[in-house]
């Protein structure tokens, strides 16, 4: 029997394989129990070029001393991600939610990301 985790990362490795084979960058999501994490790959999935997290001195001055566990903050960096990817030249990705369900915070992300202009 796989604990949570084990199933999380079965479920979040067909979707890496697809998105592979679709030659587009990835924007990847991590939440923790604390924050959320976003980062951009490249079309090969070995480089970061873009990232944003609930960790970042500025994000937390933002939140001005909320915890980086709740929607505002997955939209703040959703929206955050999404300026740095197109300021870098990335204007379309696919969306890795890295197994979790597509809910909540993940959600808020997404849709946060594509509202600041990033396509996918």
């Amino acid at each position: 029997m796989f604990d949570k985790n084990e199933q999380r990362l079965r479920r979040s490795r067909q979707t890496r394989l697809k998105i592979r084979e679709l030659c587009v960058g990835r924007l990847a999501v991590h939440r923790t129990n604390q924050h959320i994490y976003a980062s951009v790959f490249d079309e090969a999935g070995v480089r970061v070029l873009v990232t944003a997290s609930t960790v970042e001195k500025e994000v937390r001055e933002q939140l001005a001393g909320k915890n980086g566990s709740n929607i505002e903050a997955a939209k703040l960096i959703g929206e955050r991600v999404a300026r740095k990817a197109l300021a870098a030249g990335i204007a379309e990705v696919a969306f890795d939610r890295g197994g979790f369900r597509y809910h909540g915070r993940v959600k808020a992300l997404a849709e946060a990301a594509r509202e600041a202009g990033l396509k996918f």
